[in-house]
């Protein structure tokens, strides 16, 4: 499947290059509207005990595969949402780093009771994963989700604030 393609980047090894290929195979899967049918989905990318924090974003999110359950919720009422780049990617030994820009507009389902608007948003957001034996061991996402609601026109007040 063909990435978006990487801004910025640090000479990596072959064990780390394969590690920042198992985890952009799990953001294009997970980011995908047609790919990401939720846990199933990335189950094979994923350790057993593997873990995940968003806790201002994804409060009841727990693991990756919880994540991708969510997610897929989100794409549903984005549902042309893409990643449209890497803006840094890097890994040192098992860590992995993404910083990426993403792009998608309200054209799906209803989102909390508001109908699909067809208003465009971009975001940027950043994930540190942790790789053990190939799989996705830890993930952890930083995304400010009041820009994107904003520009989706999924505020109604400070509901959020």
């Amino acid at each position: 499947m063909a990435q978006p393609p990487n801004k910025t980047s640090t000479k990596q090894n072959d064990a780390e290059r394969e590690n920042i290929a198992v985890v952009k195979e799990y953001m294009s899967i997970a980011y995908s509207p047609t790919q990401n049918k939720g846990r199933a989905s990335v189950q094979h990318l994923c350790t057993e005990d593997s873990v995940f924090s968003a806790t201002t974003t994804f409060p009841d999110c727990h693991t990756p595969l919880d994540y991708a359950d969510s997610h897929s919720k989100v794409m549903s009422a984005v549902a042309d949402l893409r990643i449209v780049s890497y803006d840094i990617a890097f890994a040192k030994d098992g860590h992995v780093l993404l910083r990426y820009s993403a792009e998608g507009s309200h054209c799906g389902k209803p989102h909390n009771g508001i109908e699909p608007s067809g208003r465009k948003a971009k975001w940027s957001a950043a994930a540190i994963f942790e790789v053990r034996n190939g799989k996705v061991h830890s993930f952890t996402k930083e995304w400010d989700k009041l820009h994107m609601f904003k520009q989706l026109g999924w505020m109604k007040g400070n509901e959020y604030v």
